[in-house]
């Protein structure tokens, strides 16, 4: 004879058993959220240490504590004035010729970069594994590395001290192109480019009609990356321009600073400040307007019909 052992049954009027909540969810957020916090306290102080002190005057940055405002004059509106006009408007020269290096620069590399990249991601030819390799050592390859030889090779062909010679290493991007090589593989479906060739569409009518559309987010971080890259850059155009004239602005400032420490330059250090806040300017006003372009790219191809 078998016997059936029932299990106890819980009582409909007792209480529901309560389970310990998960903490090691809340552990890991509250941990993410303290070091996230560090990292923009450690991002924002240089930049709020620079719009306070581009409020003083060369008085009031030797004699007032610099993480908070001057109590006398609040001088950042002449601070400006004088900087767009010290020296024969020399600051005005120098932002003028950083949009001209970064416009030729920047979006000849995003250009170069978004053809190169598409063409290598969508068509197969011989020698393709040899410029993949390619690509991968010269992003591997610092910049600053790279800077002497060119230097060289520029003062052998008469560039150097010349615009060019800051545009032309510009436009070459390894990063940028692999970065759109790999966009474009994901981004643009093959069967797309076969349906709109099949309709009669060429290839030129197809990149720009169905593939620039989809590359659309990848152009524009290939086009912050080159363009920030040109704006600050510093080093190629030191060795290679001696002409103030042709000064970007990073250059230019440090000539400031140089002149800010000697004996009777200090006047000259509130400028230096002004004009380094002026100079990020355009970049946090680029990152704030194709930030859209960001925000469009990141759930295409997500929801299938």
């Amino acid at each position: 004879m078998t016997t059936t052992v029932q299990s106890p049954r819980r009582p409909r009027d007792a209480a529901p058993v309560r389970r310990k909540p998960y903490r090691r969810g809340n552990r890991r957020s509250l941990t993410l959220t303290l070091l996230t916090g560090v990292v923009a306290i450690y991002s924002l102080v240089p930049l709020f240490w620079l719009v306070v002190n581009a409020t003083k005057t060369p008085e009031g940055l030797l004699g007032s504590f610099g993480l908070w405002f001057d109590d006398g004059k609040f001088a950042l509106f002449d601070n400006i004035a004088q900087t767009f006009t010290y020296d024969d408007g020399a600051f005005v020269r120098w932002l003028g010729n950083t949009v001209m290096y970064v416009v030729v620069g920047a979006g000849g590399a995003t250009m170069l970069a978004t053809l190169a990249g598409y063409g290598l991601a969508k068509f197969n030819f011989v020698g393709k594994r040899a410029v993949f390799a390619t690509v991968i050592g010269a992003v591997a390859v610092p910049g600053t590395a790279l800077a002497v030889p060119t230097f060289l090779m520029f003062s052998k062909m008469g560039l150097t001290n010349t615009p060019w010679s800051v545009i032309i290493p510009s436009l070459v991007s390894p990063f940028g192109l692999y970065l759109m090589w790999t966009f474009s593989a994901q981004a643009i479906p093959d069967e797309m480019l076969e349906a709109a060739r099949m309709d009669g569409a060429g290839e030129f009518r197809t990149f720009l009609r169905i593939s620039v559309p989809l590359l659309g987010p990848g152009i524009v971080t290939v086009l912050l990356f080159t363009m920030v890259a040109t704006w600050n850059n510093y080093f190629l155009p030191l060795i290679m321009l001696k002409d103030p004239a042709w000064y970007p602005l990073t250059i230019g400032l440090n000539a400031w600073n140089d002149q800010a420490q000697t004996v009777g330059g200090q006047a000259v250090f509130n400028l230096v400040i002004t004009g380094s806040l002026l100079t990020i300017l355009p970049l946090l006003a680029a990152f704030l307007l194709l930030q859209r372009y960001w925000q469009s790219g990141l759930t295409a191809g997500s929801v299938k019909e």
